[in-house]
């Protein structure tokens, strides 16, 4: 199934008797299908509306996400939260969609200082469960109609409706950027680094640790601000400025490359910097790197191990985001909520979603 316009959308759930599965490039899709259809949004694409001026950006929802890059790079701006890319990860070939971008809260290395996707979002149109078109947010930050309906769809992963438009804020592309590489740290030792780092008047926005590679910091903005701004933290830290691969860099732990082609489940967990190290040891993992400055890990383990029971009292999150060819259906991709959550959860799916139509059983 693949409709061509909302309208058409509309009428594809209004009339659906059985699960359908919501899918843009397929490159981030999580969970099985047991029946049902696939639902494609890659029909409905297309930028509708930039204005470099009022940094604002409208798009289908099934519109590529390198269109927009490319829309966006010459106006000289970008999105804030850098969307990470997961075809090479899921060993997938299909096109990045910024419809699946919201869906999933897609969030890269800038999220410490740029926020979150939903942080940028400002407007959303989708398709509930029953067939009704909906519509929340605005085109400037200040209309804030609907705002936390907005946010509440940003990670929804397509169970509470079937986005067909978005709305975001921009930023401008930074003139300058430099990153710091420290090398032969220990993974306790590095995120200390990283957390000084991010606790300095310095404006880090990109800090990752990669086990047996480098520890990395990342600054952006005016050229001369940039070159004060990382000579203090070399003056703090010690380490050297990268003079080249550094944008690569940032792409690969964007993206997850230390973990394509390698065999394993690969788990996404989110913790406390100050416990990171302490979680990423406990796992037992067969590889791990740290991004967000050691809130964000990301584990590669053998296929169908139990991540969150090793977790022990270690507080995070963890999620499943690509299991091993014959443990697909081991675990859930996310985890159990605690009861109060669950009820709001439910509450919310059965208010727009009645029929359990959208990604049933997806996200508990």
């Amino acid at each position: 199934m693949r409709p061509d316009s909302e309208a058409e959308l509309a009428e594809m759930v209004r009339t659906a008797q059985e699960p359908l599965w919501i899918m843009g490039g397929g490159t981030r899709r999580l969970g099985q299908m047991a029946q049902g259809h696939i639902l494609e949004t890659g029909g409905m694409s297309g930028i509708v509306l930039h204005e470099p001026g009022a940094l604002t950006l409208v798009a289908r929802a099934g519109t590529p996400l390198a269109l927009i890059e490319a829309e966006l790079a010459q106006a000289g701006q970008r999105l804030a939260f850098e969307p990470s890319k997961m075809a090479r990860l899921q060993g997938r070939s299909g096109e990045t969609t910024i419809g699946g971008i919201v869906a999933a809260n897609a969030s890269g290395p800038g999220r410490i200082q740029g926020g979150a996707c939903r942080d940028s979002l400002i407007g959303v149109r989708f398709v509930d469960g029953q067939g009704y078109v909906i519509k929340s947010g605005g085109r400037v930050m200040k209309n804030v109609t609907g705002y936390d309906l907005v946010k509440l769809m940003a990670g929804s992963h397509g169970t509470l409706g079937v986005l067909t438009e978005v709305s975001f804020k921009l930023l401008p592309k930074s003139e300058a950027s430099a990153t710091l590489r420290l090398d032969g740290l220990a993974d306790a030792e590095a995120i200390a680094a990283l957390s000084r780092a991010l606790g300095s008047p310095f404006e880090v926005n990109g800090a990752a640790h990669l086990p047996g590679v480098g520890t990395f910091l990342r600054l952006e903005g005016f050229a001369k601000s940039v070159a004060y701004r990382s000579a203090q933290l070399r003056m703090l830290l010690g380490g050297d400025v990268m003079t080249d691969g550094a944008e690569a860099l940032w792409a690969d732990i964007r993206d997850v490359a230390p973990f394509w082609e390698q065999a394993g489940d690969v788990w996404r967990i989110s913790t406390k910097p100050s416990e990171a190290a302490t979680l990423g040891a406990r796992l037992g993992a067969e590889a791990v790197f740290y991004d967000w400055g050691g809130g964000l890990i990301w584990a590669r383990m053998a296929p169908g191990t139990d991540v969150r029971a090793r977790m022990g009292s270690v507080v995070g999150y963890a999620t499943l985001i690509r299991a091993s060819a014959g443990f697909e259906g081991t675990f859930g991709h996310f985890a159990p909520e605690p009861a109060p959550v669950a009820a709001l959860s439910a509450g919310l799916r059965a208010k727009f979603d009645p029929k359990s139509v959208l990604n049933p059983g997806l996200m508990g």
